[in-house]
C-alpha cells in the first residue's frame, strides 16, 4: 500500500509498505479521508515528539476491510471514525478519568502509524461507527471537532458572554461556530487574513479584528469594554498567548489550545494574573468527546464544506506539509485513493 511516512525531522516521503494485518482486537480500515492538522507540521519539524519512522495522520475515517480475533462491534463494510489517542486505562490520570493526560498515551499518527496511508490499523475500542451517508470529508473533521469540544468544556461559556477566538484556521472556525451554539453574545475572531475574517462573519462571528492593521488588544477592548469573558487561543504563537491574557476581562478565562513549538517561552506578569484573577487553562486532546463530535457532524450542526480549502492525494502531501499553508487556506484533506 502507499503511505506518507516521516523518516526524520523535515523528511517526509511517499513510500510503498506492506498492508498491515489486524491483530486481536484490531480493525484494518481502508482510509477514505484524513485531514491535515497544524500539529502535523509541528511533528514534521520536530517541534512535537513522534516516533521515527512513522506514518502521520490522526484525523481519519474509513471503511472496515478486515477484523482481528475478538472483535465484536464491527464487521467488514462498516464505516468508522478513529479516536487516535489510546490511553492505558491504569495510570493515576486514567483512573481519575483524565485520559488525555495518560502517562502511557500512544496516538495513532504520532507514535503508531496513522491515516496518511491507504490503510490504518485501529483498535476496536478507538472506533466509532459512521453512517453510510456521511461524506468522507466530513468524517475527517470529527477528531479536530472533538478537541474543540474539550476546549469548550474547559472554557465553560455561559450564554450571553463575550468570546475572542485568536487564530483563523480550521480550529478557529470551528470554535467560532461552537461559541455561537453555546450562546455567546459577542464573538470576535482575530486573524490577519481577510478571507478568513469574511468567512468567520458568515458562520457566526459578530466582529473581526485584523491584528496587522490595529492594536488587537485595544481594538478588542473597544468592542468589549473591559475585555472578554473567554479567550480561546487557537494560533499557537507567543503573541496570541500574551495578547490573549491582556484581552481577558477581570475574572475571565484564557484557554490555551493552539500548539506552540515545544521549548518556546512567553513572558507573563504574575501580578496582573493575580489581581485580575485570570484563569489560564490548557485544553489538550479529546477526552471523552469523540462520540459527541461524531454526532454533531452527522447531524449537520456545523458548517463543514466551506472549511475545506482543497483535497489532495498522497503524492502531493509531502510538498504540502513542507510548505506553509497557502494564504486563505482553512483545511486540506487527503484522499488516499484519489
Amino acid at each position: 500500500m502507499k503511505a506518507v511516512r516521516k523518516l526524520a525531522t523535515n523528511r517526509l516521503e511517499l513510500v510503498e509498505v506492506a498492508t498491515p494485518r489486524p491483530g486481536p482486537g484490531d480493525l484494518l480500515v481502508r482510509v477514505e479521508a484524513c485531514g491535515v492538522c497544524g500539529s502535523d507540521r509541528h511533528m514534521l519539524a520536530g517541534e512535537y515528539p513522534t516516533a521515527v519512522p512513522v506514518t502521520l495522520g490522526h484525523e481519519f475515517c474509513g471503511t472496515v476491510e478486515e477484523v482481528g480475533a475478538g472483535v465484536t462491534r464491527f464487521s467488514p463494510g462498516m464505516r468508522i471514525t478513529g479516536d487516535p489517542n489510546i490511553a492505558c486505562g491504569h495510570c493515576p490520570a486514567c483512573r481519575l478519568g483524565r485520559v488525555n493526560l495518560c502517562e502511557n498515551l500512544v496516538a495513532i499518527g504520532v507514535q503508531r502509524d496513522g491515516g496518511f496511508a491507504q490503510y490504518v490499523l485501529v483498535p476496536e475500542g478507538q472506533a466509532y461507527g459512521l453512517a453510510a451517508s456521511m461524506p468522507a470529508i466530513h468524517g475527517a473533521f470529527i477528531e479536530p471537532l472533538a478537541c474543540c469540544l474539550h476546549g469548550l468544556d474547559v472554557a465553560r461559556i455561559v450564554p450571553g458572554q463575550s468570546v475572542a477566538v485568536l487564530g483563523g484556521g480550521v480550529i478557529g472556525m470551528l470554535m467560532v461556530q461552537l461559541a455561537r451554539l453555546a450562546g455567546a453574545a459577542v464573538i470576535v475572531l482575530v486573524t490577519r487574513q481577510a478571507e478568513r475574517r469574511t468567512l468567520a462573519l458568515e458562520i457566526g462571528a459578530t466582529h473581526t479584528i485584523d491584528p496587522s492593521a490595529h492594536d488587537a488588544v485595544a481594538a478588542l477592548r473597544a468592542l468589549s469594554p473591559g475585555g472578554v469573558d473567554v479567550v480561546l487561543e487557537c494560533a499557537g504563537v507567543p503573541e496570541t498567548f500574551s495578547g490573549g491574557v491582556a484581552m481577558a476581562r477581570s475574572g475571565g478565562v484564557v484557554v490555551v489550545f493552539g500548539v506552540t513549538p515545544q521549548g518556546v517561552q512567553v513572558p507573563v506578569m504574575p501580578f496582573d494574573i493575580l489581581v485580575r484573577e485570570i484563569r489560564i487553562e490548557g485544553a489538550y486532546l479529546n477526552p471523552h468527546t469523540h462520540g459527541r463530535a461524531s454526532a454533531m457532524i452527522e447531524a449537520g450542526t456545523l458548517e463543514i464544506d466551506r472549511l475545506v480549502s482543497r483535497t489532495i492525494g498522497l503524492d502531493a502531501l509531502p510538498d504540502a506539509l513542507a510548505a506553509p499553508p497557502p494564504r486563505g487556506e482553512i483545511k486540506t484533506v487527503v484522499l488516499p485513493w484519489g
